[in-house]
């Protein structure tokens, strides 16, 4: 019920959008003349504000199309490596013929499409042959194509590093540290050749129950009937998923505002009056920032629940009862991968000590191999987009790739 009533109220609010995008041309075509007067500027932002006021559903484009490598900027194309229902393996294909080390870069499965990413991506792309999870949209996976739970998200990362073959290494970002961190362990113990040179866990929930979050306390606040209840619908029927039961994107994008909600407001206050001033630059980096906000994709509801229980309620990871297709995860079989955990100072979602957590479980791996960073001045994107994580984090993860390859 809950999506049929958002979608009704997005497919009847189009109209005024649409109005607004014209009436937004009309001023900046026969009245361009006039465009820089300030009243018609104020008009101007007040109808692209109107004509802005959506969430989408479709991925944003990467924009990678060039690098620099070395001197030469090098030509960048994106090439599917492996895709199911659920999932393509995308790799940044560089026109180069030096070989680099392998990344696969884990996307969290979070409500917002991998291309949030993007940057820690450019930042990689130099030193690295980048790969990304980019998750496909669950209200776009036909029903038919079946379920997609946490055990079917560590599959993916097995199957995905098996696809980019021996050697590889692979960095999580917040939510998929766990399940990262559990398909390091089970191909530790099969022995299996794609097993990760390195794994670099950042900001993920490794341990909740350490400095727990207002997003963690919520997690447990509730049964699971709750959550089931309260936060699950089914796709409507004019999506290829109909009917496919989901936890709706724009749901958590309202989880994630209401964190924030007077930081919003103020971002969007301001955004009206770059555009009213006519100061471009300044409204071009906010808007490309809430486009890509603002892109939501749904997650299939067994993911979802099963996330919720195992990570935030049962803990199951660090008290050693995670299982995976009938078989208990322990991350002491890990020896070979060397392991890297980066948390942000300021973090309000995945707070200091949960991904360093992750030391104490794979207590296999020798002293000399496992490092732990610490950023001071910054929260949970700060640890992996910005200019800190340029700086200083990323150096961190290139020499442990680097020292590992």
């Amino acid at each position: 019920m809950i999506y049929r009533a958002y979608q009704t109220q997005t497919d009847m609010m189009e109209p005024l959008r649409n109005f607004a995008q014209f009436a937004n041309t009309i001023i900046e075509g026969p009245f361009g003349a006039l465009a820089s007067h300030p009243v018609m500027r104020s008009a101007s932002a007040f109808y692209e504000m109107i004509s802005r006021a959506q969430v989408t559903h479709v991925r944003p484009a990467y924009g990678i199309s060039s690098v620099k490598v070395g001197n030469r900027e090098t030509p960048v194309v994106e090439e599917a490596a492996c895709t199911t229902p659920f999932g393509t393996l995308l790799r940044f294909r560089k026109d180069m013929d030096a070989a680099q080390p392998r990344v696969l870069l884990v996307a969290p499965l979070s409500g917002h499409f991998a291309t949030l990413l993007r940057g820690t991506v450019r930042t990689l792309l130099p030193d690295h042959d980048v790969y990304i999870t980019d998750w496909h949209n669950a209200r776009d996976v036909p029903i038919h194509a079946g379920a997609f739970g946490f055990n079917d998200y560590v599959a993916h990362i097995i199957r995905f590093l098996e696809a980019m073959g021996p050697g590889a290494h692979v960095i999580a970002v917040c939510q998929p540290c766990v399940q990262v961190l559990a398909a390091a362990a089970i191909m530790s113990e099969t022995n299996n050749p794609a097993l990760p040179r390195s794994m670099t866990l950042m900001a993920g929930p490794i341990d909740t129950r350490i400095s727990p979050t207002k997003v963690n306390e919520l997690a447990k606040s509730k049964p699971m009937s709750w959550f089931e209840k309260n936060l699950i619908a089914r796709v409507p029927d004019k999506f290829a998923g109909a009917d496919r039961r989901v936890y709706p994107g724009f749901v958590q994008l309202s989880a994630f505002m209401s964190m924030n909600m007077e930081k919003h407001v103020k971002a969007h206050m301001e955004l009206f009056g770059h555009l009213a001033r006519g100061e471009a630059e300044q409204a071009e980096s906010k808007k490309a920032f809430y486009d890509e906000y603002f892109a939501v994709l749904d997650l299939p509801a067994e993911f979802y629940l099963e996330t919720v229980r195992l990570v935030f309620q049962d803990h199951a990871l660090p008290l050693g009862q995670l299982e995976w297709q009938g078989r208990r995860i322990d991350p002491r079989a890990i020896r070979r991968t060397a392991l890297l955990t980066v948390e942000g100072e300021r973090d309000d979602i995945c707070a200091v000590g949960q991904t360093l957590a992750a030391h104490d479980l794979c207590s296999s791996i020798k002293p000399f191999r496992k490092k732990h960073h610490l950023q001071p001045g910054v929260g949970h994107y700060g640890v992996f987009s910005g200019r800190k994580w340029e700086t200083q984090i990323y150096p961190l993860v290139r020499n442990v790739i680097l020292s590992s390859d």
